[in-house]
């Protein structure tokens, strides 16, 4: 549920603005009537959006608008206003406000502008995991509150402003995801948000990617082309991996930011834009511009406002967090009912030195879902690959464990626990010779037979052997040596 504050001197309107909300069955509304009221109220409980009106006594929409964002600029406020007041609502939209409604307000038209605010603000919730940081002059402008209070501070500047932004950070700290959360969160959230990848694009067919091409204007240019400037209009282009330009496209893309127009390919007229440029790089731009890989002028244009993006192995207290996070957005995804982790688990994804940042843990935590069986994760479920780079072994159960056997399920018991049915069903499947009833002669073989099977069904991979056949590594390295049983033979 979805709490709303409903602010207005019109007491009719506010009983309407609620009724359509109660109707959605997924708000609960407060109501105030006017600026001061709601400054009160939300200074004494905690509101997802409030809905204010701009023109009240005491204390105007757009007063109580800056008090609030001053309390906590992560509240979501929509501006209701008349028709005359509209101008006063674009300012509001500067200030902070996320949007506006026109009076008289329709039930269709409230829900979905709340919806997509909802959105836009979860965008900001996933960014915090990214940790971004503002920079001036080599310092930090955000201060020492909360990390969400730090994001929501980052985001609410750069949506008064429409001036290039260069995110900085290593493969996988979710450049992309600040970038989008910056445009849905901007004045340009009606527009489109245009994604390329500079290092994915052919030097040759750069130009006409950005800014298109005429029919016949090179060998194979069989009909007009319009380029991602064109298409995004009004809206933002968002350039990955900037530091892979090509020369002459770092050229004309400085024109394009100082002049706001580009030529097409083959074209002979200029063509305005309105696109804000939002770019990202992994590279070191810095030393580039030493050697003239990467233009300086260009440089300055784009780091108008620079935001740093830390590596996951310099955060690590982040970690848990950002775990819950996505053991929240997993369970949704699947369904699932997974609680949090166990406490060893967790000391090894922190002992993990996370070469792909924030999208590998996001992997690691979806591969856990699909593996675990518990209530929580488990070190069980946690990937090969961080439990060889840990130099984890997973637990023994039991210092001489034998297969159990009599359902679909196999499963590792301690030996005083088998019984003299269990011994018949070994005896009933393990090969023996006439006359040969030993009991540890014919556990042994059917160990081996099994520790053959389950090799060959996962390859030889000794760590995905021992979870999915529930034998301790330990113990399953131990009978290998054993029987002279080679996991390489299975590989294939």
């Amino acid at each position: 549920m979805f709490k709303v504050l409903v602010v207005d001197d019109d007491q009719a309107l506010r009983l309407s603005v609620k009724s359509a909300l109660l109707a959605a069955s997924q708000y609960e509304v407060d109501e105030a009537f006017d600026g001061l009221n709601a400054v009160e109220k939300v200074a004494a409980n905690p509101y997802d959006v409030v809905l204010l009106d701009v023109d009240m006594p005491r204390l105007n929409g757009l007063q109580a608008l800056k008090q609030i964002k001053e309390h906590n600029p992560g509240i979501i406020v929509i501006m209701m206003t008349a028709h005359a007041a509209i101008t006063q609502a674009v300012e509001a939209v500067k200030d902070g406000a996320y949007n506006y409604l026109s009076k008289p307000v329709s039930s269709e038209e409230l829900i979905c502008i709340i919806e997509r605010a909802i959105a836009a603000h979860n965008l900001i919730s996933n960014v915090a995991a990214s940790a971004p940081v503002m920079m001036e002059n080599g310092r930090k402008i955000i201060g020492s509150n909360s990390q969400m209070m730090k994001v929501f501070n980052i985001i609410n500047k750069l949506s008064k402003v429409d001036t290039p932004v260069l995110i900085r950070g290593a493969s996988g700290t979710g450049k992309e995801l600040v970038a989008r959360a910056i445009h849905y969160n901007s004045s340009r959230k009606e527009g489109k948000f245009v994604a390329i990848n500079c290092s994915a694009i052919p030097e040759n067919l750069f130009e006409s990617e950005l800014f298109g091409h005429e029919k016949g204007s090179f060998t194979g240019a069989n009909e007009r082309k319009i380029g991602k400037f064109q298409y995004a209009e009004g809206g933002t282009l968002f350039l990955d991996e900037v530091g892979d330009l090509p020369p002459l496209m770092q050229v004309k893309l400085l024109r394009v930011l100082q002049e706001k127009v580009f030529t097409p390919v083959g074209a002979n007229r200029e063509i305005q834009t309105n696109v804000r440029i939002i770019a990202a790089t992994n590279r070191p731009l810095e030393e580039m511009m030493k050697t003239g890989a990467f233009r300086e002028d260009l440089f300055y244009r784009l780091n108008v406002i620079p935001i740093f993006l830390p590596s996951l192995v310099d955060r690590k207290d982040d970690l848990d967090n950002m775990i819950s996070m996505f053991i929240k957005k997993f369970n949704s995804t699947h369904g699932k009912k997974i609680t949090g982790i166990a406490a060893d688990a967790l000391a090894v994804l922190k002992k993990y030195d996370w070469p792909g940042n924030i999208r590998e843990l996001e992997n690691v935590i979806e591969h856990c879902f699909v593996m675990e069986n518990a209530s929580v994760i488990t070190l069980a479920s946690l990937p090969e690959v961080v439990l060889n780079a840990t130099g984890t072994v997973l637990p023994e159960v039991s210092s001489e464990p034998v297969v159990q056997a009599g359902s679909s399920d196999l499963k590792i018991v301690d030996d005083e626990d088998v019984s003299d049915e269990d011994l018949e069903s070994l005896q009933d499947i393990c090969p023996q010779t006439a006359g040969e009833l030993d009991f540890n002669a014919q556990k042994e073989a059917f160990e081996k037979e099994f520790i053959i099977k389950a090799l060959k069904t996962f390859k030889g991979r000794i760590n995905q052997t021992a979870l999915h056949a529930n034998i301790p590594k330990k113990t399953l390295l131990r009978k290998i040596e054993k029987y002279g049983i080679n996991a390489k033979d299975f590989s294939s």
